[in-house]
């Protein structure tokens, strides 16, 4: 409050004078300074709330980031849509399309200009179920039926669950799968009822109060799938929402989707984001438990296995030194040294006994080596190859090679030309017998 009574009073002796002071000077903001602030005056003035508009130049980025035009007949303001939150839009946006928006002014500093951060986008055609979900949720939240005070805690591990919901609907088998897949041990009890259109809040309300009535259940489920706001709109009707805030039982809420909120959420002890995440819930404790036990049970045979080993090993050792210490064993001790050594006895015999046979071999070897009977067979085989060498050699083997032996009449072998003479009588030896011949001058001259 200083600094703005300070800057008008500056501002009036600047008017009234003409040129800013020194101080003045000093005290001036910058541009980002009085962007900033007056970004953050805007944001503690204007509080979140809903818009109606038309959408125009709408534009949407390769980021996933959506900008567009808010406009009506005298006034438009930016908007944009941030990536996250606009892939929870169930609203197909596009230009043209009459909306109501739910966010929050800002300044973009950067050129100084207010926009809408937009959370959520409705068409304008369920702008007066929000107006009505808003007002009686106000209503309901001033009464104190939303306060945390007054809710119960869940019990981690609840033996019997009832569920309030269409018997028929995919959120309930959902439930089912997913409390069957995490093997989840506790007795589920389907309370059917209507989950939309008109009586279906008064019959879920109505099965609330008999389950109450019954005294047999630990904890409540009431939900279903997701839906537009007319679908869902029966868990925001005040018989139901006043009837979850008043349930005895610990109430769980599993309407809808992620991005659905409806007043039940905010009437029952606890809300789950879907059916299947109520399920993950209420099964997780009894999970944990499970893996727990299941961790104890393998510790356990762990050790007891162990144990179980070193007491064999024990018994295995004190059964070892009583057999030692037991005459059967002395006994049996005898034996095998008896065993031993008569096994040594054999083998020393068998050495033995081969030793003396390849000494008889050996001697028999160099015998033989030495008896009349080789020397005479190794001469008498030298004789036959000098016999058979000396034939190869004589005469009658040459003969028998086809060969000639020419001697004169005196019986002298002839051999050389010049021992032949003209008219001289001369006998040829053949294999196969003798020719007397004589040699003439002409064949002499040849």
């Amino acid at each position: 409050m200083s600094d703005e009574g300070d800057g008008g009073l500056f501002g009036r002796r600047a008017i009234e004078h003409g040129n800013p002071s020194a101080d003045e000077t000093q005290r001036a903001f910058s541009v980002t300074e009085f962007t900033r602030r007056v970004k953050d005056a805007l944001a503690q003035s204007i509080r979140p709330c809903w818009v109606r508009g038309e959408i125009s130049n709408l534009r949407a980025q390769a980021s996933g980031h959506v900008y567009f035009v808010l406009k009506d007949a005298g006034a438009q303001v930016a908007a944009v849509l941030f990536r996250g939150d606009a892939a929870r839009q169930s609203v197909a946006l596009r230009d043209g399309l009459q909306v109501l928006v739910f966010g929050q002014v800002s300044v973009y500093e950067a050129r100084g200009q207010y926009q809408i951060i937009v959370r959520a986008v409705v068409e304008d055609g369920v702008g007066r179920l929000q107006r009505e979900f808003e007002a009686l949720k106000r209503r309901l939240a001033d009464e104190g039926l939303f306060d945390n005070a007054r809710k119960t805690s869940i019990p981690p591990m609840p033996a019997t669950l009832g569920f309030v919901t269409s018997p028929t609907g995919a959120a309930v088998q959902d439930f089912i799968r997913i409390l069957k897949r995490r093997g989840w041990r506790g007795r589920l009890v389907v309370l059917p009822a209507k989950v939309q259109g008109e009586g279906a809040a008064e019959e879920m309300a109505v099965m609330l109060r008999a389950a109450e009535t019954l005294g047999i259940f630990d904890l409540l489920v009431i939900g279903r799938g997701g839906g537009s706001l007319e679908d869902l709109w029966a868990f925001n009707e005040e018989t139901l929402v006043r009837a979850v805030a008043a349930c005895r039982v610990p109430v769980i809420s599993a309407v809808g989707h992620e991005i659905d909120f409806t007043l039940c959420d905010f009437a029952a002890d606890l809300r789950a984001e879907t059916p299947s995440g109520a399920a993950e819930l209420i099964s997780s404790q009894f999970v944990h438990c499970a893996e727990r036990m299941t961790r104890a049970a393998e510790a356990l045979g762990k050790l007891l296995g162990e144990r179980i080993e070193r007491a064999r090993d024990q018994l295995d050792s004190l059964r070892a030194h009583l057999r030692l210490l037991s005459p059967s064993a002395r006994i049996e001790q005898g034996h095998l040294r008896l065993d031993d050594m008569a096994g040594r006895l054999a083998s020393a015999f068998q050495h033995a006994t081969l030793l003396k046979r390849q000494q008889l071999t050996a001697a028999r070897s160099t015998f033989a080596a030495r008896s009349p009977e080789t020397r005479v067979q190794m001469a008498s085989q030298q004789l036959l190859g000098l016999w058979k060498r000396l034939q190869a050699a004589s005469p009658g083997s040459v003969l028998n090679r086809g060969f000639v032996i020419m001697r004169d009449d005196e019986g002298r072998p002839l051999a050389r030309r010049a021992e032949v003479k003209a008219g001289r009588p001369m006998v040829a030896e053949f294999a196969d017998g003798e020719v007397r011949m004589s040699a003439t001058e002409p064949e002499l001259g040849r």
